[in-house]
């Protein structure tokens, strides 16, 4: 009868764990991916995916004003990035890919390449030219008034 019992409470214990269990194995395959992806692109592959993230954005109607995509990038651009997805999924990280599928869903390839998504605009940001036109928000802030709307009241 006692076996019994503590059977039932371990059998509980191990219920209750095994959600916040899954969960981080899928985060850890999620982040091995992530890290197979980031590990197997060079500053060109991420140059070339912030590249077709531009022209997508540059489709969009409130862009379209303020950008101008030649024909030739707008066909050849998504082939290039698509050609990396391919590379990165089916040659450098297939273990990696299949693992965070299997344990996090399609999900996974969205947190992973937003990992890859992210470092590229890192490494764009980092280029001198755009770090003084993201500087030029600055001059335009109202310092006083978000200053004000910040204080504790």
């Amino acid at each position: 009868m006692r076996t019994h019992v503590l059977s039932r409470a371990l059998l509980c214990l191990l219920l209750l764990g095994l959600p916040h269990f899954a969960k981080a194995q899928a985060q850890a395959a999620v982040d091995a991916f992530g890290k197979c992806l980031a590990d197997n692109t060079s500053g060109k592959d991420r140059k070339d995916l912030a590249r077709w993230l531009f022209v997508a954005m540059g489709a969009h109607a409130d862009m379209k004003a303020i950008s101008t995509i030649a024909a030739s990038a707008a066909e050849d651009t998504p082939k290039i990035a698509a050609a990396l997805f391919t590379r990165l999924v089916a040659d450098s990280c297939p273990e990696e890919a299949r693992a965070a599928l299997n344990t996090a869903g399609p999900v996974a390839f969205q947190s992973a390449f937003t990992v890859l998504g992210q470092l590229a605009m890192r490494e764009l940001m980092a280029d001198k030219d755009v770090a003084a036109s993201m500087a030029l928000l600055q001059k335009h802030i109202d310092s006083k008034k978000v200053q004000t709307a910040l204080e504790v009241k």
